[in-house]
């Protein structure tokens, strides 16, 4: 199977602005966070800048709507109608794919609460938001089967982010069955539902509905710690906001990832350092790549 490092990643180099300004660079929008869970859409959001998106827009539960624009000014924050769970409801899917009309690539799902108003607000977003790219995130995910036909419809536009436990809860089977194959599980998952699925781990799998199976282990345990997900979310996000193909965001954004987790381990020691960090390791870790300077050990 390929690795994605390096090297393989400047065979597939991200899209450039031309001068063009913020908006040659893509707006994103992240549909994210919860009255419990507010922190979430904070990581994805400043994720998605740092990698180098133009625009940011946050559609989220009205509860926390102004303390999250007074914790991110860079953004335009829209307070959605909620759930008495704290989550942004169904009855905000017309005003969310409104906005996604205007959007380059749009992330649902960090820390939404997973029930089922949230798997009915994904279901009406699938259904309605066209034309850009869409990141399934925590509990945007969950209920994958009930969404079969609208996701093979976007034809590998989407893409979905499960740890070994998410893929097996969404799937219904035991967490170790997952872990006994990870590539074809992942292989599985991106053939039935027409998803580019990113299997996160020590050793991360990624695999495309037409075939691509590449394989990412620059990760370290220190990345296992609350929020990195979201950053990694926010991180695809981003990378397609800019221009990158699904694919191209998969494997860039899953190794940025892993580095940031590295050049931490190195400043801060292989734990205790925190998923907010990692988005401002990655500007640096682009420069370096750009340049032809490696970034593949810790």
């Amino acid at each position: 199977m390929t690795i994605v490092d390096a090297a393989f990643l400047r065979t597939m180099p991200l899209p450039e602005p031309g001068g063009g300004g913020k908006e040659e660079r893509g707006r994103v929008l992240v549909v994210a966070g919860s009255r419990e869970v507010p922190g979430a859409a904070l990581l994805a959001g400043t994720a998605a800048l740092r990698v180098g998106a133009g625009k940011l827009q946050f559609h989220t539960a009205a509860s926390i709507a102004v303390p999250l624009a007074f914790a991110m000014p860079e953004a335009m924050v829209v307070g959605l109608p909620e759930t008495e769970a704290g989550s942004p409801g169904p009855e905000a899917a017309d005003r969310i794919a409104e906005a996604a009309r205007r959007c380059s690539a749009v992330l649902v799902g960090p820390g939404l609460v997973n029930d089922d108003a949230t798997a009915e607000l994904v279901g009406l977003l699938l259904a309605r938001v066209e034309g850009c790219p869409l990141v399934l995130d925590a509990a945007a995910m969950m209920r994958l089967p009930e969404h079969r036909d609208a996701l093979r419809s976007r034809q590998g536009c989407a893409i979905v982010t499960p740890h070994a436990g998410e893929m097996a809860g969404l799937l219904g089977i035991d967490k170790d069955e997952v872990e006994a194959d990870p590539p074809a599980i992942a292989r599985r998952v991106a053939d039935t539902f027409g998803v580019i699925v990113i299997l996160k781990g020590a050793c991360t799998f990624i695999a495309t509905p037409d075939g691509q199976d590449v394989t990412c282990d620059h990760g370290n345990a220190g990345l296992g710690t609350s929020g990195s997900g979201d950053t990694l979310a926010g991180l695809l996000v981003g990378l397609l906001g800019r221009g990158a193909s699904p694919f191209q965001a998969a494997c860039w954004g899953v190794f940025l990832h892993g580095e940031a987790g590295h050049r931490l381990a190195a400043a801060h020691g292989p734990l205790g350092f925190l998923a907010r960090e990692i988005p401002g390791e990655i500007p640096k870790i682009l420069a370096d790549l750009a340049t032809g300077r490696d970034a593949d050990g810790p």
